[in-house]
């Protein structure tokens, strides 16, 4: 992957703030959701997300802008010459090699990320070479290998559930089901698809470690949703029915006549869809009165004949 600081168009001296706002605007240009499915777009908005995943955390910045890792989240290899390891995709430099790796993919786009390797392994190695003493340590049931992975889901995958095909580390594909609800930081686990165990040992697990992916528009709190919704002054003033995108599709919003910027309406039951015993959230809409890009002369002739006798910075004094 390119840069994730060219990806979001933003300075390596760049805020926390200015990389989270430069993804909320690229991500709210190429969401799939807006683009009708086009394939550039989608792929575009996948490459947006990887950098974000990689800027918007301060630990993973922090090891890319030191170089420990890669712009694909990817540990960067040790040199073998200076004394580490460098092996193939599924292990280190032997036989017995890595009992851990990890893998990366963002967006259902797989990536094979740099194997890690366990010291446990590595001194059963070294005790299984000294011959005299070792035969009952190898003939003992030992677990098998748990392929540790790593995947960035969209909001609403996360928040409505969905499905994954994934490649696992030894090359088998299967469905990953992402639960309703599932939160930023959770994993998932599968159990018995990590690596085979020895000597009668049980399999090894997958541990899919989960970032959820920041929303344009929405924000998440508990099981509810929030979201800023801008109208016009007249939908203010008058009053009327605006269109809504929730988690299941769009709806009309009434406006009541009078709404000021701040007025926040809800939605009951729109929020995060009810699973695992737990009920569904509500989706708050916070209305934002904006006026029109452009000037329009028949609404400055109306303020300007207008009269009011209200003060709006009374209760600041």
């Amino acid at each position: 992957m390119r840069d994730p600081y060219e990806v979001l168009g933003v300075s390596k001296g760049a805020s926390d703030a200015e990389i989270k706002k430069a993804f909320r605007a690229l991500a709210k240009k190429y969401h799939p959701d807006t683009k009708g499915g086009d394939e550039s777009a989608k792929k575009r908005f996948q490459e947006i997300s990887a950098a974000y995943d990689i800027l918007g955390d301060k630990d993973k910045r922090r090891k890319f802008d030191a170089g420990e890792i890669d712009a694909n989240g990817n540990p960067r290899g040790f040199d073998a010459g200076a004394g580490g390891f460098r092996g193939g995709p599924f292990g280190g430099g032997g036989p017995g090699g890595a009992r851990e790796y990890r893998y990366t993919w963002t967006n259902a786009e797989p990536g094979a990320e740099t194997e890690g390797f366990s010291a446990e392994d590595l001194f059963s190695d070294l005790l299984g070479g000294l011959g005299r003493g070792s035969g009952r340590r190898r003939n003992t049931p030992q677990r098998g290998q748990d392929f540790i992975m790593s995947m960035t889901v969209g909001f609403e995958e996360a928040a409505r559930g969905a499905t994954r095909r994934i490649e696992l580390p030894n090359g088998e594909q299967i469905d990953v089901k992402i639960p309703a609800g599932l939160k930023d930081g959770q994993q998932i686990r599968l159990r018995g698809r990590g690596g085979a165990g020895r000597n009668g040992g049980p399999n090894g697990d997958v541990l899919i470690e989960v970032s959820v992916a920041p929303h344009p528009t929405m924000t998440r709190e508990g099981r509810n949703i929030k979201i800023d919704l801008p109208v016009t002054l007249k939908e203010a003033v008058l009053g009327g029915k605006v269109p809504v995108h929730t988690l299941t599709g769009e709806v009309f919003l009434t406006v009541p006549a009078g709404s000021n910027t701040g007025t926040v309406l809800r939605l009951k039951g729109k929020g995060i869809p009810a699973s695992g015993g737990e009920p569904a959230g509500d989706l708050y809409v916070r209305l934002l009165v904006v006026l029109p890009d452009r000037p329009d002369a028949e609404l400055k002739k109306f303020a300007e004949n207008w009269s009011t006798g209200y003060d709006p910075r009374a209760k600041s004094r």
